[in-house]
This record gives C-alpha cells, structure tokens and sequence, in this order.
C-alpha cells in the first residue's frame, strides 16, 4: 500500500506581511531598509553604471519610474511574492538586496543583488547577502537560489563567500544586452552550514 507524501507549507501565507517590512542587521555594520522615494536618485545612478547596466538588462529610465519601482517593491511585500531592500551603512545606500520569486508553499525564493561602484571589493555583497539569508531562514524559508551570468566572475565570488553552493550551469538561460548568456544557479539550505 502506498502512502501519500504530504509536506505542510513550509510559511504560513500571510506570516510575513503582518507587520512594515523589516529592517535586517548585515556584518559589518550594514543594515538593509526599505527603499524610500527619496533613494530615487542614487537608485537611477545605479543604473547608469556600466557593470550594473551589463548585468541587468531591466533598467529605470526616471526617477519617476524609479518611485514607481518602489510602489512595487512595497506592493510584493504585502502580496508576499518578493522584497527589497536598500543596503545601506551609516544612512549611506550602498546597493540593492531582494528576494523575488516567492513561493511560501515550497519555502523557496530567489535573490537578487548589486553594489555600486564605490562600495565594491569592500564584502558589501556577501555580508548583505548572509543578512537577508539569516533574516529569510529565521522566517521559515528552506531554500534560496540565485543565479548570474558565467561570464560575471564577482557574482560568483558573492555566492560563493555568502555559502551559496554552485549547482551547476543553466545553458543560454538569460537575455543580456549582448545576447544569450549561460547562467550559473547557487544555492543554500536552511540546513546548510552557517
């Protein structure tokens, strides 16, 4: 006689947007926020880098539509389909962290990062990326992936320094503006090793 496998949610829905999303604490001081409509600036600028330009072909084009962006983020989080955050030290923004593709039933999401220009080589990215996963599995999440292009070697180190194990390569599975790239898929369990 077979018996059905049946595994409960792993989150609740509706656990997480209870309350304003949260502020999470990062090693080295860093602590990531909630955007606000006044990061606008710094967040259009972002984009007008060339390295985050390269990686991300989704770009604002105003500030305008940055605000709107961030009407998103804050929309996701009370929909509970993904978050993100400011990274910030000292009030100083220093990048981007976020959880996008939610899937509370399965415990799984996915990240998302980048770091400006004067903040890289410094471990930003790494410590952000440990705080949002402490946060994340604190909160109920057993599995967090993310993957980049095999042609971003900084990326990969971030997985790599933040224990995100290399699973393998996703052959052409992602459009940048120069074309198809192959795509480098990490992961980390709640089980994982700190």
């Amino acid at each position: 006689m077979r018996r059905a496998f049946v595994t409960p949610a792993t989150i609740a829905a509706g656990s997480l947007a209870t309350g304003p999303q949260p502020e999470l604490p990062a090693p080295g001081g860093l602590l990531l926020r909630p955007w606000q409509d006044t990061d606008a600036g710094v967040f259009l600028a972002a984009y007008r880098d060339p390295a985050i330009q390269r990686w991300h072909t989704r770009q604002p084009a105003t500030e305008d539509e940055v605000r709107e962006w961030f009407a998103g983020y804050r929309r996701s989080w009370r929909e509970e389909t993904g978050v993100s955050w400011a990274v910030t030290r000292g009030g100083e923004v220093l990048g981007r962290m976020a959880l996008n593709s939610v899937d509370l039933d399965d415990g799984v999401g996915g990240i998302a990062y980048w770091v400006l220009p004067a903040a890289r080589g410094a471990g930003v990215a790494p410590r952000a990326l440990a705080g949002l996963a402490a946060w994340a599995f604190a909160a109920g999440f057993h599995r967090l992936h993310l993957d980049h292009s095999t042609r971003n070697d900084a990326s990969c180190r971030v997985a790599t320094k933040a224990g995100f194990a290399l699973e393998g390569t996703q052959r052409s599975a992602a459009v940048h503006a120069d074309g198809r790239h192959d795509m480098h898929l990490h992961a980390r369990l709640r089980t994982d090793p700190a």
